[in-house]
C-alpha cells in the first residue's frame, strides 16, 4: 500500500519529516502493552512540525480516503495508536513546543508532544505543577494523555488529565482547523467540544495545542506507606478513608505479588505483604494525616512510614513507580499479554480486588493488583507463556470475566487507558445500544470517510 501515500512527497514537507523505510515503520506498529508486529506498520510515517504540516497531511489523505493514526510517545496498552489498516502514521513527538506560559493565569499552552515530566520541570520555576499526570508521565506526552482521558496516583484529590483541559486546538479529518473551549475556567457556552476530543483516541481529530490549567505546588507533602496483614484489612482500610472524608491526594494498593515483581526489578526489599502508599498535600497536613492513620489503626495496620523529604519519598514509591516495566522482565519464561484497568465505585473496591484474588487461585496465573485505590481503579495483569494458545485463551478469559464482575458492580472495562483495539468488545457490555449509535453517529458526521484511527474504539 505505500504507493497509495506517495502523494506525502508532494505536500509542503521537508524530506526527513517523511519515511518510506520499513526500519522506521516498523517502530510503530507497537506500543507499551502490545508486542512488535510488522504486519501492523505503517505504510507511511511522517512528523508534522506544525499545524499547518498536520492539515496538509490530513486534507490530502481525506481526499483520498487513506487512513492516518496518530502517534505519541508509544505508552499506550489497548493498541490505542497501532494502525489497523497501514496507511499514514502522525508522528507527533516533534510538536513539542510550550507556547505560552501565564504564572498569574495559572495555565501554560503546550503542543502535543511535550512529555509530562518536562513540562512540570518547566513550571516549577513559578511554583506550578499539573496534578492530573499518569504514572508514565516521565516519558509519555500531553497529546497522548488528552487522547485517552489519562489519569494518575493522584486522581483521588485531583481528577483525570481532561479535567484539567481548558481548550483545545483540533485539525479535524478533512484538513480544516477548530478551536474548541475557552481559557476561562469555567463556561456554559453551548456543547462541551472539548470533554468530546478529550479521551477520543484520536478518531475524530488531531490536537495540536492545548491550553492546561495548572494547580499551585501545595506547601506541605508528605508520603509513606503502610504494611497490612491481609489484602482484606489493606482494602478496607482505603475504603475508610476515602469515604471518610480524609483529605489524601494518593493513596495506591501494592498487593503482595506486585511487591515480589518490582523487588526483583529495582533490587528493594518491600515486604511481601499488602502495602497502601499514601501522599497528603496541604498547608498543616498533620491533621489529615492523623485521620489517615486512625483509619489504618482500625484496620490494624502493621506498620506506617512516612516523609516530607523529597528524596526519601522518592525511594520510598520507586518500587510503585516501575511497576509497568518491572512486569515486563519478571519472568524470561511469561509474558504480559494482558494489562487491564477496571475502575469501580469505591464501595466496591474491595469486592474487585477479592475478585481478581480468586480468579487467580481458579487460572494458575500470576495477576498482580495494584494501582489508584483511592478513585476505585484496579490495575491488574496477567502473565502467561505467548506461544502456548490455551494458555493465551486462558489468560483473555480471566481478563474477560474480572472486566465483568467490575461492570456488574457498577463499574468500567478501563478507567484509564482508553478502549483502542483490546477492549472494543466490552464497550457494548457497558453501553446500550442506544449509547453506542449515539457514538458510532458523532464518528460518522466528524468523519465521514472514516480515514482516522480506523478500528479503534468500535468494532
Amino acid at each position: 500500500m505505500t504507493d497509495d501515500c506517495g502523494f506525502l512527497s508532494d505536500l509542503p514537507l521537508a524530506a526527513d519529516q517523511i519515511s518510506f523505510e520499513p526500519a522506521a515503520r516498523d517502530e510503530f506498529a507497537a506500543d507499551f502493552g502490545t508486542p512488535p508486529d510488522a504486519e501492523r506498520a505503517p505504510d507511511a510515517v511522517v512528523w508534522p512540525e506544525t499545524t499547518a504540516d498536520v492539515s496538509a497531511v490530513l486534507a490530502a489523505a481525506n481526499e483520498r480516503g487513506v487512513p492516518v493514526t496518530p502517534y505519541a510517545a508509544g505508552s499506550g496498552m489497548q493498541r490505542n495508536a497501532v494502525p489497523t489498516q497501514g496507511g499514514i502514521t502522525l508522528a507527533m513527538t516533534r510538536m513539542d513546543a510550550v507556547r505560552d506560559l501565564r504564572p498569574r493565569d495559572m495555565q501554560v499552552d503546550v503542543e502535543p508532544g511535550v512529555v509530562g515530566d518536562d513540562l512540570n520541570d518547566l513550571v516549577a520555576e513559578e511554583g506550578l505543577f499539573f496534578p492530573a499526570f499518569p504514572q508514565s508521565a516521565a516519558f509519555s506526552t500531553i497529546g497522548g494523555m488528552i487522547a485517552t482521558d489519562a489519569s494518575g496516583i493522584r486522581t483521588v484529590k485531583y481528577g483525570e488529565v481532561g479535567d484539567w483541559v481548558l481548550q483545545l486546538e483540533v485539525v479535524c479529518p478533512d484538513g480544516s482547523v477548530t478551536e474548541v473551549g475557552s481559557k476561562a475556567r469555567k463556561t456554559s457556552a453551548g456543547y462541551n467540544l472539548v470533554d468530546l476530543f478529550v479521551g477520543s483516541e484520536g478518531t475524530l481529530g488531531v490536537v495540536t495545542r492545548a491550553t492546561l490549567d495548572l494547580a499551585a505546588v501545595p506547601p506541605e507533602t508528605v508520603g509513606g506507606r503502610a504494611v497490612f496483614p491481609t489484602l482484606e484489612d489493606a482494602t478496607a482500610a482505603i475504603t475508610d478513608v476515602v469515604t471518610s472524608g480524609v483529605d489524601v491526594a494518593t493513596i495506591e494498593l501494592v498487593d503482595p505479588l506486585t511487591a515480589e515483581i518490582a523487588n526483583a526489578y529495582t533490587g528493594s526489599d518491600l515486604p511481601a505483604t499488602p502495602m497502601v502508599f499514601f501522599e497528603v498535600h496541604g498547608r498543616s497536613v498533620d491533621a489529615e494525616l492523623d485521620a489517615l492513620e486512625a483509619a489504618f489503626r482500625a484496620r490494624e495496620v502493621t506498620r506506617i512510614e512516612h516523609s516530607a523529604d523529597d528524596e526519601e519519598m522518592a525511594e520510598l514509591w520507586r518500587a510503585r513507580r516501575e511497576i509497568g516495566h518491572a512486569l515486563k522482565e519478571w519472568d524470561p519464561d511469561l509474558d504480559l499479554e494482558v494489562i487491564g484497568d477496571v475502575t469501580v465505585p469505591i464501595g466496591s473496591y474491595p469486592a474487585i480486588v477479592e475478585f481478581i484474588g480468586e480468579i487467580r487461585a481458579e487460572y494458575d496465573f500470576p495477576i498482580p493488583a495494584f494501582g489508584h485505590a483511592g478513585d476505585g481503579n484496579t490495575h491488574y495483569a496477567v502473565l502467561c507463556d505467548r506461544d502456548d494458545p490455551e494458555a493465551v485463551e486462558r489468560a483473555h478469559e480471566a481478563s474477560r470475566r474480572i472486566i465483568d464482575e467490575a461492570i456488574a458492580l457498577g463499574g468500567t472495562c478501563t478507567g484509564e487507558h482508553g478502549i483502542g483495539v483490546g477492549k472494543r468488545s466490552y464497550l457494548q457490555m457497558e453501553y446500550d445500544a442506544t449509547a453506542i449509535e449515539t457514538m458510532r453517529s458523532i464518528k460518522d458526521t466528524v468523519d465521514p470517510n472514516g480515514i482516522l484511527n480506523p478500528g479503534k474504539i468500535f468494532e
